[in-house]
């Protein structure tokens, strides 16, 4: 069984995105196919959480080959999408420091139905646990056509740039 949604989305307004992919560009680092956050709809700071989406196109890089004819999205792709929403947030509004954010883990991460090229993929963030320049832990979850797809607890650390030696 499905845990709850976090965010009611019947409740936000889709069509008027508060951050489109210019603006995510601003504080996400990801570029080209790494790139899977299409706008961000809804924050709540209150809550420490945020809603976005990613339109899944034909283009996406996994396609040809995931699965040849029967086009499936990987699962790492959904979490990846998922840990650069929650890094988004924790960027914009400087939850834990460090020039990066990278995965610190994943837990309890379960998918329950395929997203297919020529969905929206609507992805929740909120985090649950925060030690500033440690870790924030979100929950996070993914719905497609009102069904949710997959959920779980996604771990964000800071990650500074080392100072190379010459």
């Amino acid at each position: 069984m499905p845990p709850p949604l976090l965010y009611d989305l019947d409740q936000i307004d889709f069509s008027k995105p508060i951050f489109d992919i210019d603006a995510i560009r601003r504080i996400n680092p990801q570029r080209n196919q790494m790139e899977h956050l299409t706008a961000i709809v809804h924050v709540d700071r209150d809550n420490h959480g945020v809603v976005g989406y990613l339109d899944v196109t034909e283009e996406e890089f996994w396609v040809a080959g995931h699965m040849p004819g029967f086009p499936l999205m990987p699962g790492v792709i959904i979490c990846e999408a998922a840990a650069q929403l929650a890094g988004f947030y924790a960027r914009k509004y400087d939850l834990l420091g460090g020039d990066f954010l990278g995965f610190g883990g994943m837990d309890e991460i379960r998918f329950r139905a395929p997203v297919y090229p020529g969905s929206r993929l609507i992805l929740m963030a909120r985090c649950t646990k925060l030690r500033p320049n440690i870790r924030a832990v979100n929950t996070v979850q993914g719905v497609v056509d009102g069904k949710m797809v997959f959920s779980g607890t996604i771990i964000g650390v800071p990650i500074k740039r080392e100072t190379k030696s010459s």
